[in-house]
């Protein structure tokens, strides 16, 4: 399988560089997969798991927002936050999950609109974290 350089940076560090065969990326529009030679795009990213295929292992990155480049050179993704399974206190995550519902009273609106599709997001990835597939 063709390989393509992929860098994944926050604003606390370079998460991920390397060559890789394939990264999922957890898109606002639909999640999609980039392989070498995938057309050029620009992409927001929700709150989801990013995975890494490279040499038949997988390795699954949380991110919380951000965007991502494919062009020529590869996949960039500026990752909002960017923690892999191994470094995430999940206790924490389930913290946050809960302070997020407790703090939906006080919004209205479009806000409240923005701060439950974000809270469904988080949601999603808790239960991606307890679900089999990633043990």
């Amino acid at each position: 399988m063709a390989t393509f350089h992929f860098d994944l940076v926050s604003p606390e560090k370079l998460a991920f560089s390397g060559d890789v065969d394939q990264v999922d990326v957890p898109g606002v529009e639909g999640d999609f997969g980039v392989l070498a030679g995938h057309a050029p795009v620009v992409a927001a990213i929700r709150p989801g798991i990013l995975t890494v295929t490279s040499g038949g292992t997988k390795q699954k990155i949380i991110v919380l927002g951000g965007l991502a480049e494919v062009s020529d050179k590869g996949l960039t993704v500026l990752a909002d936050v960017a923690t892999s399974l191994e470094d995430l206190d999940r206790a924490l995550f389930a913290d946050t999950i809960a302070d997020m519902q407790a703090k939906l009273s006080e919004k209205e609106g479009s806000e409240l609109d923005r701060e439950i599709e974000r809270l469904d997001h988080f949601k999603s990835i808790q239960s991606q974290l307890n679900s089999t597939a990633l043990h």
